[in-house]
């Protein structure tokens, strides 16, 4: 184990989580696998090796800081990219059934190749919109605990994210420091998409001291039928009063 992974295992043991050196061995595999694609396509623009361990991986697992995960057997991950958060999430919690959807089919490439490389089971790698996924049978209010990490602001991530989460499940959005202006403009989405914010949670990140929020909502019952919209009305047209 060299410092950085150590630096790594040091900050995750303040938060009660253990990694095996197998696992470690499977963060290290993710972060040469995601370096050697990026050169080929645009996965992230962070790539120095410390600075992937921290704002990805870290970051990802503050999830779990921040919401217990005893209570999580299914996960979604909307909009993932490079994987994260879903992909650490599994890694250090490997009894986790995961799905991730992202609209990037080369992305999806490149997580199936993760999943192979890292010997992930229970991984679904899903390519297409989340507002078309969220319609078919086999996602629709399935999963325990849904996330998005700064994929969009909080009314549109209600509508791409809540439709996947089960009744009494839990969508947690992971965002910057700034965030009572999206929770404000967001609450109309909440009442359609039946959401309820539980709390907040507010975290720095270690090292480089920039804040993290969680926002944790409830879903209170089954998604209305006509929710979502159609891909990209969404973006172009966030849930509103008028």
């Amino acid at each position: 184990m060299d410092a950085i992974q150590q630096q790594f295992t040091q900050l995750l043991e303040k938060e009660h989580i253990f990694l095996s050196a197998h696992q470690l061995d499977q963060f290290e595999q993710y972060y040469k696998t995601l370096v050697a694609w990026n050169e080929k396509m645009n996965l992230t623009g962070i790539t120095e090796r410390d600075q992937v361990y921290l704002k990805h991986f870290y970051d990802s697992l503050s999830i779990s800081f921040n919401f217990s995960m005893d209570s999580v057997m299914t996960l979604a991950d909307i909009g993932s990219g490079a994987g994260f958060p879903s992909i650490p999430l599994k890694i250090a919690f490997p009894y986790l059934k995961v799905t991730i959807v992202d609209s990037l089919n080369k992305r999806i490439l490149f997580l199936k190749e993760i999943v192979n490389l890292l010997g992930l089971t229970d991984m679904d790698c899903v390519h297409g919109r989340a507002e078309d996924v969220a319609r078919l049978p086999k996602y629709r209010d399935h999963f325990d605990l849904v996330t998005a990490r700064a994929v969009a602001r909080l009314q549109v991530l209600n509508e791409f994210c809540l439709p996947f989460v089960k009744k009494d499940g839990t969508f947690l959005a992971m965002k910057g420091s700034e965030i009572e202006e999206e929770l404000a403009s967001a609450s109309y989405s909440l009442s359609e998409l039946k959401g309820k914010v539980i709390k907040v949670n507010r975290m720095v990140l270690p090292i480089e001291e920039s804040v993290r929020h969680f926002v944790e909502i409830q879903k209170l019952s089954a998604t209305p039928s006509k929710y979502p919209r159609k891909a990209g009305i969404p973006l172009k047209e966030p849930l509103s009063k008028m």
